[in-house]
């Protein structure tokens, strides 16, 4: 299994777009964004660039893939600007009415009018299999700690005994039934999106945090492999946030994972607006 990131917060852009190939080629999450405000910034115009260029890498990714899923509709998750990738594929996606907060409904039903695949599907709790590869799905879990922010599908890809599990939006995990699913899988390679530690304190609670820094040492004793981006690499300290699960597992960016400089863009804005003056 062939697991590729495409586009992730350490490499620049709000992002978990990621490209897995087992005898079929996947796409998970193929879109990107920027955070609108940091700091009281705007993005800077490095930021705007490397969106480009994701956008730009993912877009040629999706054409040569055979199955697109989209695990919830924000936009560092679906594109509707780029409803051509969906052209000729099979679509696996967050259920559009069911589990779902009313904006993202509302952004669900605007983006499977314009998408064209050739088959698709509701993903949420479900299995499908492609030749030899098993792809499964976890009920809608929070995105977050609450239903506020709507509802996502985890996604597990097992090929030939291997298995990668892709949290989506979790921010933890700090909630049993985010984290129950990853367990009861054991994937060899996990990539999660992180505790939201940029906000600790302010939208994101110290008892969630320390929920998901325990959830996070019982993933990293059954995986190979444990990549956390996304929210936590928002945050220029995210290393020593994660310390005590460093002691079980390494962890890695999805930057590291690929081989690739980290680049916190994002977290960084403050001092590219200083250094790179606009």
């Amino acid at each position: 299994m062939k697991i590729l990131p495409l586009a992730f917060d350490s490499l620049g852009t709000r992002s978990m777009a990621t490209f897995v190939k087992t005898d079929i080629k996947i796409l998970i999450d193929p879109s990107a964004a920027l955070g609108p405000s940091r700091y009281g910034l705007p993005p800077h115009p490095l930021e705007v660039k490397r969106l480009e260029e994701h956008i730009a890498t993912i877009n040629r990714c999706a054409k040569k893939c055979d199955v697109l899923i989209v695990t919830h509709y924000h936009y560092d998750h679906h594109n509707p600007n780029a409803p051509e990738i969906f052209e000729g594929k099979t679509a696996l996606v967050k259920h559009p009415k069911e589990k779902i907060n009313a904006s993202q409904k509302q952004r669900a039903s605007y983006f499977l009018s314009l998408i064209k695949p050739k088959t698709l599907e509701y993903a949420d709790g479900r299995e499908f299999v492609f030749k030899n590869t098993r792809i499964k799905f976890s009920q809608p879990v929070f995105h977050g700690t609450n239903p506020k922010l709507g509802y996502v599908v985890e996604v597990c890809v097992e090929h030939e005994g291997e298995k990668f599990l892709h949290s989506s939006d979790v921010e933890g995990p700090s909630i049993k039934e985010q984290a129950d699913f990853i367990l009861h899988e054991k994937p060899n390679v996990v990539f999660i999106d992180g505790p939201m530690t940029y906000m600790l304190g302010y939208r994101y609670a110290g008892e969630s945090y320390e929920e998901s820094i325990k959830n996070l040492k019982e993933i990293a004793k059954i995986c190979d492999a444990l990549v956390l981006d996304h929210h936590l690499l928002r945050d220029l300290k995210w290393r020593e946030r994660v310390k005590e699960v460093e002691k079980i597992r390494h962890v890695m960016s999805a930057a590291e994972f690929a081989g690739k400089k980290e680049e916190l863009l994002e977290a960084r804005r403050k001092e590219l607006y200083e250094t790179e003056p606009v």
